[in-house]
Order: C-alpha cells, then sequence, then structure tokens
C-alpha cells in the first residue's frame, strides 16, 4: 500500500514535467538536531534567504515559524516583506544591504536591517522614520566582506549613541569566513578573540544586543560562539556545510536532505553504435543502446556542465547524460536500465531504489558547490511538501 508521502506526491505533480519533493519531517528533524545542540536559552534563526536556498522562501517559512524558530533571516527586504505579507510574525533579520530608499519600509513593516558600514547610518540620519529602525550591527573579524572594521569601533559607538532616537541597537554579529574544517580552528579562535573586543566595547558603551556570530558550521564546532543566537542556513535543509564537518560529526549528529528533485522520461528509441548525441554530435554511441529524453536542463538548474558526464537514477539504476544538456532537455543512456517506459519516474537529486544522488554528489560532478546547485535550481519549478 503506499505511504501517505507518495500519495500525496502523485497527486501533486499531475500536469507538470518536473517538480521538487520537500520533506517536512526532514525538516523538523534538522531543526530538533540544532536545538539539541545549543543551550536551551540561545535562540535559533532560520535562514532562509534566496528563496530558502532554492527551497522555497514562503513554504519553507511557514514550517519554521511552525516549529518553533525564534528568528528568520532573509537578504532583502523584498524577502522580508513578502513574508509579513503573509502573514509572519516572527522577528526577522535582513541579512544583506538595505537600500536607503527601503530603509523606512523597513521600520513600517517591523523588518531588523543589517548595518555594515557608515553610509547607512548618514542614510537613516536624513530620513523620517514612521518609528525607530531596529538594527543589527555587523562588525568584520575577519571574513573581510561586510562590516565595520576595528578602527572604526570608537567611531562607530559615538554615532550610535547620538542617534538613539532614530535606531534601536537590537543586535551585533559577525560571520566566520574559516569555520568548516575542524583540523584548522586557528583563524576562527581569532575572529571569536575579535569579536570578544567588540561585545565587551557595546556591553560596557550601555547596549544590550542580541549577539551572534555562528553559521552552521560555527554552531557545530564553536559551542564558545553560540552567544545568544546561532544562524542555520544550509544544515536546515540538511546539508553539511562541508565534507570534513560531515566526517568529523557523523556518528554524533543527523542531518537528513530535504530536498529531491524529479522529472520524468518524455521520449525512448533505439539507436545503433555510432549515433551522434545531441547539438554538435558531441557523443557518439559505441554501443547499440536505447537512449531517453528527459523534459529539464539548463534553464531549470540542471547545469551544462553535466553534459556527458552527469547522472541520473531510472529504475533505481544509473543512467548517464549523453551529449551537450540542452536549455529545456537531457538525452540519457537507458541501455541498463531495465524497462523504461515513458512517463517513468527520473530522480535527478534524491533517492530512487538502493541508490542516491545526493546535492553534494550532484555538485562534484559538475564541479561546483552543493550551495550554489540548490539555490539555482528554476524557482518556477513545482515544490511539494509531504
Amino acid at each position: 500500500m503506499p505511504s501517505s508521502k507518495n500519495s500525496t506526491e502523485e497527486k501533486e505533480r499531475r500536469g507538470v514535467r518536473t517538480w521538487i519533493t520537500i520533506d517536512s519531517s526532514a525538516l523538523l528533524s534538522n531543526i530538533k538536531t540544532f536545538r539539541s545542540i545549543i543551550a536551551p536559552n540561545v535562540m535559533l534563526m532560520s535562514v532562509v534567504k534566496s528563496n530558502a536556498y532554492g527551497h522555497g522562501l514562503w513554504d519553507i517559512s511557514k514550517h519554521v515559524v511552525e516549529y518553533g524558530t525564534d528568528w528568520i533571516g532573509v537578504d532583502t527586504i523584498a524577502e522580508g516583506l513578502r513574508l509579513r505579507k503573509e502573514g509572519i510574525k516572527t522577528p526577522i533579520l535582513v541579512l544583506g544591504y538595505t537600500l536607503p530608499e527601503m530603509i523606512s519600509v523597513a521600520a513600517e513593516h517591523d523588518l531588523s536591517i543589517s548595518v555594515s558600514h557608515v553610509s547607512t547610518l548618514d542614510a537613516i540620519k536624513k530620513i523620517n522614520l514612521p518609528t525607530k529602525i531596529k538594527i543589527h550591527v555587523k562588525v568584520d573579524t575577519g571574513m573581510h566582506r561586510q562590516g565595520f572594521i576595528e578602527q572604526d569601533r570608537n567611531t562607530i559607538i559615538a554615532e550610535l549613541c547620538k542617534m538613539s532616537e532614530k535606531i534601536t541597537v537590537e543586535g551585533l554579529f559577525t560571520h566566520f569566513s574559516d569555520a568548516k574544517n575542524p583540523s584548522f580552528p586557528a583563524y576562527t579562535n581569532e575572529q571569536i578573540a575579535k569579536f570578544e573586543a567588540w561585545r565587551k566595547l557595546f556591553t560596557d558603551t550601555g547596549f544590550s544586543p542580541i549577539v551572534h556570530a555562528s553559521a552552521t558550521s560555527g554552531t557545530i564546532l564553536f559551542p564558545e560562539a553560540h552567544y545568544d543566537m546561532v544562524r542555520i542556513g544550509i544544515g536546515l535543509y540538511g546539508l553539511w556545510p562541508s565534507k570534513e564537518i560531515e566526517a568529523y560529526v557523523k556518528n554524533r549528529i543527523t542531518l537528513k536532505p530535504i530536498l529531491e528533485w524529479k522529472t520524468i522520461v518524455s521520449e525512448t528509441k533505439p539507436l545503433p553504435a555510432g549515433s551522434k548525441i545531441s547539438y554538435g554530435g558531441t557523443e557518439t554511441l559505441v554501443r547499440d543502446s536505447i537512449v531517453g529524453v528527459c523534459p529539464i536542463g539548463y534553464w531549470h538548474g540542471f547545469p551544462r556542465a553535466l553534459s556527458s558526464i552527469g547522472e541520473v537514477l531510472i529504475n533505481g539504476k544509473r543512467a548517464r547524460v549523453l551529449g551537450i544538456v540542452a536549455m529545456d532537455m537531457i538525452v540519457v543512456d537507458l541501455t541498463d536500465c531495465g524497462n523504461v517506459t515513458v512517463g517513468d519516474v527520473v530522480v535527478l537529486i534524491g533517492s530512487q531504489g538502493k541508490d542516491r544522488i545526493g546535492a553534494e554528489q550532484f555538485a562534484y560532478i559538475a564541479d561546483a558547490s552543493w550551495y550554489e546547485i540548490i539555490t539555482r535550481i528554476n524557482p518556477l519549478i513545482k515544490k511539494i511538501f509531504i
């Protein structure tokens, strides 16, 4: 008898040629996993920026709120507004740059913003705000991307004190640049030490910000840097920040990938050895073969880099991509996949039978980051929560 999850997927995928399933129970399990490694008084931010790393901004946010997340992290005001308009009242931090013309919008909709450069403070001074704007001050302790640097300390503190009628200093945070290999903690320890100096300065000045520094990798490897809140992004979706962390903690921590990406076989045909496949005839069959077409391509997020080397699962067997990945189609070798007919389900990322192609392996073959692979899956593809 088919499971209720399979029945839901079968019903919801009707009428679409490619779809994504999101396992809500795996999402809950990952949240519980991170709750178990932080203290009860440490808050958890679910980072849903960039369309929830390709998993669907609104649907993921709705679920993490239901599962008790303390904060939500987005990249833009637009993402934050979408969630507010959908009725989410959970605190939201905009992690990316906020344009000056959007600052008053943030205040109006109770969106906290990141401030990492004096230009944002200057913009706030010039704006008539409907209410105080909540800010999280970002400091650069070694990532050298966003953030105030050490030489800015006294100037920034003085500015923040002068602006008390327009701002609420709600948070103080940084980001670790090299926290993904447990064998090399020295640079992260240096960043923690620098961040401690900032934290002391803010506390001594009379501010009481929410202090946060650790993303997924820092949360796993540096418990001393959990502070008041941790920011869980890639781990929320059941993926490891790095293979080194996975190897280091896999016997103690379990993460469950929540996304599977599937399509169908839309055509099959026998072709003799010597047949040339796809644009430019870039691949020539070396044996008599059965080939199939799947109606997905690089527009959907299946990288062109997987031409002639990518693999998919059909009937639980691996089928190699033949020739160039096109905009909307790939050709695959079905010869060793048993009896395949039009309409059969093809797994691009996920499990089928006893085999699995994880996002990490998908990315490895494409010579890319799995962060990039999942976030670049076309957001128009239907997502089915099971």
